[in-house]
C-alpha cells in the first residue's frame, strides 16, 4: 500500500504534526495531513501488525485531528478516521458482519479526564452534581480484538474487530484458544444467541518463551507481546495458532436475543452482573484487576493503583477501562459513531516510543568497560523524558543493525531501564552511518582488548582517568561503604576541583575548604565529615564490594572477609585458597589475586588504612552461627508473587536466618516456594515438577516462629 519513500515522508511528517511545526499552514492542510498519517499509522497497526509510533503518539495526533474538526465541522471528509472506526481486513479470510458494531474507546491520561467524564455522564443522564455514579473498572487488555458469536449454546463463530462492522471470520482459530468455551449453557438465562467482545493475549512468560524459539530458529522475535497475539489470530492454519498459547479475555456481552429474537440486554441491570454470568459460564473474564466503583474518585484511585503496578500482571496490559455500571444509564448516555459515551479508557503512560537516534558516545566504567551510550532526540516515555540509552555492547549494535541517524523503537523495561527493542530499517532515507566502536579507550587512549568469553571491550589502564573517578563513585554508594552526601555530582564536583584524586583522597577531604563551597556551607560540610568519619568503622565486607575488582560482587565479597582478620591478608592468598570456599569460582580468585599482587594497590590500603579506615574483619563479617533446629536449615527456597507483610529482600533474610539458601529459579533443586499474589511461571512449574512444597506467606511465616 506504501512504498518505502512514501513511509519515510508519512514518518517525518507525523514527527512535524507531533512537535506543532506545521501549526502554520492553512487549517485545511493541517487536516489533510493530519488524516494522511492517521490512515498510514492505521495501515501499520492493524494491516502489518507493526507501528512504528507508540499508541501515546498515535492518541496525540487522532486528538489534534478531533479538535480542529470541532472547531471547523464544515472541513470533515467522510474518509476522516475520526468518521469510522479503524479497519484491519485483508485477503484472505472471509468478511462477517458483527451482530452490532464494535467501537473504538475515547481515552483519557489523567484524574481531570476521568473527572470531565463523570460530569459528562451525569449532564447526559440528567443526574444531580451531587449523585454519584456506580462504575467498572476494568484492564485494558493489550492484544488483539475479538468477537465470539454463541447460538443455542454453542460456539458458531469468531472473528477480527474488523471495521468495526464488519469483521474477518477467524472461527478454526477460535477453536484453538482453549479459554473460549465450545459449549456455554447460555440457554438457562434465556439467551439463544449472544456475541461477546474479548481480547486475546499472550501470557508475559509464554511471549518470553516463543521468543526465545524464534531466536533458536534465526528468526527475528517479536518486537511485543502484543503484534504475537494479534498476529496469531490470523494465521491460516489453525495448528500454528494453537502453538502461540493464545488466551481470550471477555470483557462484553454486546448482544443477547432470545428464541423469538428479542433483544434481552435489559434482562441483565448492571455491566457486573453480566460479567459475573459469562464467569459462570466458563469464560475467562478479567478477576483481581477489575473493581467496582461507588464513584469516580475510587475509579481515580483504582487506576492509579494499577498504574503503579501494571508489571505485576501476568498479561500486557496499556490502561484501565471505565465503564458505567447500570445499563440504563448507558443507554441513555448513549453512543457517538466512534464511541459509546459511558465508557472510557484511561490510558497508562507510554512505555514504548519512536526516536531518532543522534549520535553514540562511548563511556568507560570502573573496571574499564567500554559502553555505547545512544543519545537521542528527547522523548517522553512512561512519565520520564529519555535522550540517551546504553547500547550494552557492540555485539548488541550488530545484532539489531543499530545506525546513526535510524529511528528506533524505544521501551522502559518495568518502567525503569528505557532500552532500544529495534531500529526501523522500513524508513532509512540512505544518510545513516554505521557505527564504529573504538580501537583505543576513549579518555586514555589505551588499546581495547576483549577478554575470551565476555562480550564487552576493556581498558586496561588502571589508571585511566574515567575508571579511577567511577571507582571512587562506586565506592563511596549504598551498597559499597555507603556515604552519605557524598554522590555521584558531589564526587563528580569534588574530582574536577582537584580535592578526590583516589580512593584515600575520600577520607582526608578539606571540609574547611567545602564549607566555602557554594551549595554547602559549615552544618553539610560537618554532615559530611560525620557520613565520612563513620564510614571508615564499616565491616570489611562492604570495603572489599567497594574496590572494584572485577567480579567481585557482593556476595564474593561476605565470604572473603568471613575468612580473613585483615584484608591484606588476601595478598598471601593462593588460588585453592579462595576456590576451596564454596561459590568463589576460579574467574573471581584470578581478579583478586590479581589486585593483591599489584604493588600500587597495597600502598593504597595501607594509606586508607592510616587514615582511620578499618581494615580488620568485625563482627559483621563473621558468618552468623545457625541453631542445629533452625527451621529450615539445609532447604532451598524461593519467593514469587507479591508478598503482603514483607518485602522480597525482608523475606529472603528472614529465610537465611532461619537456615535456608534462597534460590534465584525453579528447579528440582528447590524444596520449598513461598507464593504471593499474583504468582506466575514459577507457581506453574514448582506444581509440574511435584516434588517442590508449596507455602503462602502466612505458612511461612508459621514456620520461622517454631
Amino acid at each position: 500500500m506504501y512504498n518505502p519513500a512514501q513511509q519515510r515522508e508519512l514518518a517525518e511528517l507525523s514527527k512535524q504534526l507531533l512537535q506543532d511545526t506545521l501549526s502554520a499552514e492553512p487549517v485545511e492542510r493541517q487536516m489533510e495531513l493530519l488524516r494522511s498519517v492517521l490512515v498510514y499509522h492505521e495501515w501499520r497497526y492493524y494491516v502489518l501488525h507493526s507501528p512504528v509510533i507508540s499508541d501515546f503518539e498515535y492518541d496525540l495526533l487522532y486528538k489534534k485531528l478531533e479538535a480542529l474538526e470541532e472547531q471547523y465541522p464544515e472541513l470533515i471528509t467522510q474518509d476522516s478516521p475520526t468518521q469510522r472506526v479503524s479497519n484491519d481486513l485483508t485477503e484472505g479470510f472471509a468478511a462477517v458482519p458483527h451482530l452490532s458494531p464494535m467501537l473504538s474507546l475515547d481515552n483519557s491520561y489523567n484524574a481531570d479526564d476521568l473527572n470531565d467524564f463523570d460530569t459528562q455522564i451525569k449532564k447526559l443522564c440528567l443526574l444531580k452534581e451531587t449523585d454519584e455514579v456506580e462504575y467498572v473498572v476494568e484492564p485494558k487488555f493489550d492484544g488483539g480484538s475479538i468477537a465470539l458469536v454463541d447460538e443455542g449454546d454453542r460456539l458458531i463463530r469468531g472473528a477480527t474487530r474488523g471495521s468495526g462492522i464488519l469483521g474477518e471470520e477467524i472461527t478454526a482459530n477460535a477453536k484453538v484458544i482453549r479459554s473460549i468455551p465450545l459449549k456455554a449453557a447460555f440457554s438457562k438465562y434465556n439467551i439463544f444467541k449472544t456475541e461477546l467482545r474479548g481480547e486475546v493475549l499472550i501470557r508475559k512468560d509464554n511471549f518470553e518463551k516463543i521468543n526465545k524459539k524464534r531466536a533458536e530458529e534465526g528468526l527475528e522475535p517479536f518486537a511485543n507481546a502484543r503484534n504475537s497475539a494479534a498476529g496469531g489470530l490470523r494465521i491460516k492454519d489453525p495448528k500454528e495458532t494453537a502453538q502461540r498459547g493464545l488466551e481470550a479475555f471477555v470483557y462484553t456481552l454486546g448482544y443477547a436475543v432470545d428464541a423469538a429474537g428479542n433483544d434481552i440486554l435489559s434482562t441483565f441491570p448492571t455491566h457486573e452482573k453480566s460479567m459475573s454470568i459469562l464467569g459462570d459460564l466458563g469464560f475467562k473474564v478479567p478477576g483481581d484487576a477489575h473493581k467496582v466503583c461507588r464513584n469516580i474518585g475510587e475509579v481515580i484511585d483504582f487506576c492509579n493503583e494499577w498504574q503503579e503496578k501494571r508489571e505485576s500482571y501476568p498479561y500486557e496490559i496499556d490502561g484501565m477501562v471505565i465503564k458505567v455500571n447500570d445499563r440504563n444509564l448507558q443507554e441513555k448516555s448513549g453512543f457517538t459513531s466512534h464511541h459509546p459515551r459511558w465508557a472510557i479508557a484511561f490510558k497508562f503512560k507510554a512505555k514504548q516510543a519512536t526516536t531518532k537516534l543522534l549520535n553514540v558516545e562511548f563511556q568507560v566504567g570502573k573496571i574499564g568497560s567500554v559502553t555505547p551510550v545512544a543519545k537521542l532526540e528527547p522523548v517522553p516515555l512512561a512519565g520520564v523524558t529519555i535522550a540517551s540509552v546504553s547500547l550494552h555492547n557492540e555485539d548488541f549494535i550488530k545484532e539489531k543493525d543499530i545506525r546513526i541517524g535510524d529511528t528506533v523503537l524505544m521501551e522502559r523495561a518495568g518502567d525503569v531501564i528505557p532500552y532500544i527493542v529495534k531500529s526501523m530499517a522500513e524508513l532509512r532515507h540512505g544518510g545513516e552511518e554505521p557505527i564504529e566502536f573504538p580501537k583505543n579507550c576513549p579518555v586514555c587512549n589505551t588499546p581495547l582488548v576483549k577478554p575470551e568469553g565476555e562480550a564487552a571491550w576493556r581498558c586496561t589502564n588502571y589508571d585511566c582517568e574515567a575508571q579511577v573517578l567511577q571507582r571512587m563513585i562506586h565506592h563511596v554508594s549504598k551498597d559499597a561503604m555507603d556515604i552519605e552526601g557524598l554522590g555521584k555530582s558531589i564526587v563528580e564536583r569534588f574530582y574536577q576541583l582537584g580535592w578526590l584524586q583516589s580512593l584515600a583522597d575520600i577520607y582526608r577531604l578539606d571540609y574547611e575548604k567545602i564549607a566555602q563551597l557554594e551549595g554547602f556551607g559549615e552544618k553539610s560540610a560537618a554532615n559530611l565529615r560525620a557520613s565520612v568519619e563513620e564510614a571508615k568503622q564499616r565491616p570489611i565486607q562492604r570495603f572489599l564490594y567497594g574496590l572494584s575488582i572485577h567480579h567481585l560482587g557482593k556476595k564474593v565479597s561476605q565470604l572473603l572477609a568471613a575468612q580473613i582478620h585483615h584484608v591484606l591478608d588476601l595478598k598471601n592468598w593462593t588460588i585453592g585458597d579462595f576456590t576451596n570456599i564454596k561459590d568463589v569460582g576460579p574467574v573471581v580468585a584470578e581478579n583478586v589475586m590479581a589486585f593483591f599482587a599489584n604493588p600500587k594497590n597495597i600502598r593504597l590500603l595501607e594509606e586508607i588504612e592510616s587514615l582511620g579506615v578499618n581494615l580488620l574483619q568485625t563482627d559483621d563479617d563473621r558468618p552468623k552461627a545457625l541453631r542445629e533446629d533452625a527451621p529450615l536449615l539445609g532447604k532451598t527456597i524461593l519467593f514469587t508473587g507479591t508478598l503482603l507483610k514483607m518485602g522480597r529482600k525482608e523475606a529472603q533474610e528472614r529465610a537465611a536466618a532461619a537456615g535456608a539458601k534462597n534460590l534465584s529459579a525453579v528447579s528440582p533443586n528447590l524444596d520449598i516456594l513461598v507464593v504471593g499474589e499474583n504468582a506466575g511461571s514459577k507457581l506453574k512449574k514448582a506444581t509440574e515438577i511435584g516434588t517442590i512444597q508449596v507455602l503462602s506467606e502466612d505458612e511461612f511465616l508459621e514456620i520461622l516462629e517454631k
